[in-house]
């Protein structure tokens, strides 16, 4: 997606390369990215990458460059030794001054949209964060398990923008008495956000790497992309952009148009029954042959509540069919049995930049069951239709299936 690039130093010592991906528009706010210990390497050009999938003008520079240009290291403990060694050599006053060369850079580029820009980095360059917070303009500035921060808090007034700041409990670089010193110099201010996730090692947010833990990373990430977003953009028109992709599933039935909609590589997860797709290919089959041609006619979508969040919508509605056709998503393996259904259903939509990345479609598939003769509710805790009915009426009795309720009565 990206490719590498010279950028000149403010010291006037030299040049030095930055590895650059853009948006697929082409242009949006610019973010620069600081490196973990290993260099520029695959990961840090996929971080890039992903953050340009985000809609941002990214750029990684070479940190390393001033003593050894373009080094890109593993994770042997070969690498991690020589990494170790670069870091302990890096000038933090000059580190500092070379990102900022990359915000220079990126006010330069015409794909970059004018405003505040960006900066988010792991592992050293979440140390960096800290210090890019306290001696550059940056409008936000984004930290992973960042280490030494506890003995820079002397600077912590020099802030000027928002900081964000993510830990993670178990990192034995940062520990629970570094992330306390940090917290009470840091914590309740409007302009800081400071997380730490349960459970979780340093590193958890490399994909693949030893500590990854996908939860934890995803969290952070949807909170690291709030903070940019409400800094400098991009802002889009989320339910505008789900309603126009729910349009091409359900009323004009385009496969080509719904995945037009979505990312290079997104998914769909109908939860029940772990029916969608993974990818362009498996999800174009999937919506070709099993979901957007076979729903019945009279499938009919009831929305009841929406959030809007920076990067994702839930949606709360109510899904009502008569069972004419095969529903291989919902019933698969299940014939027709003409009967009327009516369903609530969560869908959780997850966007990045202005495209769909993934679906989390949720509802009881006990109700539907029950209410296709598949079930028989006798003597257990399941309701049919009456779930929706509920949803639309509160004032329904509450309770029924609680044979217990009737006795507490009075208490």
């Amino acid at each position: 997606m990206g490719k590498m690039i010279e950028i000149q130093a403010t010291d006037g010592s030299g040049r030095f390369s930055a590895y650059l991906a853009l948006p697929a528009s082409g242009k949006g706010p610019g973010v620069v990215i600081g490196q973990e210990i290993f260099g520029v390497n695959a990961t840090m050009r996929g971080v890039a990458d992903l953050y340009a999938e985000e809609g941002y003008v990214t750029l990684v520079p070479d940190l390393f460059w001033r003593q050894q240009p373009g080094i890109e290291l593993g994770y042997t403990e070969a690498d991690f030794a020589r990494a170790i060694e670069l870091f302990q050599g890096l000038d933090l006053e000059l580190a500092v001054q070379d990102i900022d060369a990359g915000f220079q850079a990126l006010r330069q580029m015409e794909q970059v949209e004018p405003g505040g820009l960006g900066y988010v980095g792991l592992c050293m360059g979440g140390k960096l964060a800290y210090l890019t917070a306290t001696h550059t303009d940056v409008a936000c500035a984004v930290g992973y398990y960042g280490m030494g921060i506890e003995h820079l808090l002397d600077q912590a007034e020099q802030i000027k923008g928002r900081l964000v700041l993510h830990f993670a409990e178990q990192d034995s670089y940062c520990d629970a008495t570094a992330r306390a010193q940090i917290q009470t110099r840091l914590g309740g201010r409007e302009s800081v956000e400071i997380y730490t996730y349960p459970g979780v090692d340093h590193a958890f947010a490399r994909s693949g790497g030893m500590h990854y833990d996908k939860p934890a990373a995803l969290m952070a990430h949807q909170r690291s992309i709030a903070a940019l977003k409400r800094e400098i953009g991009p802002h889009y028109n989320l339910s505008e952009l789900w309603d126009k992709h729910v349009k091409y599933e359900f009323a004009l039935r385009d496969v080509p148009a719904t995945m037009a909609t979505m990312v290079a590589e997104p998914y769909v997860n109908h939860i029940p029954t772990m029916t969608g797709g993974v990818g362009q290919l498996e999800l174009s089959r999937f919506y070709q042959h099993h979901f957007v041609h076979g729903n019945p006619e009279d499938m009919k979508l009831v929305p009841i509540s929406r959030t809007v969040g920076s990067s994702q919508i839930v949606d709360e509605f109510i899904m009502s069919f008569t069972h004419t056709s095969a529903i291989d998503w919902m019933l698969p393996n299940v014939a027709p049995t003409g009967r009327y259904v009516e369903i609530p259903m969560l869908g959780v939509i997850k966007f990045r930049g202005d495209k769909l990345c993934h679906e989390h479609i949720y509802w009881d598939q006990a109700s539907v069951l029950v209410q296709i003769g598949l079930l028989d509710p006798t003597g257990l805790p399941v309701v049919g239709a009456e779930a929706a009915k509920k949803l639309l009426d509160e004032q329904l009795p509450s309770n029924t299936l609680m044979h217990s309720w009737t006795a507490s009565a009075g208490q």
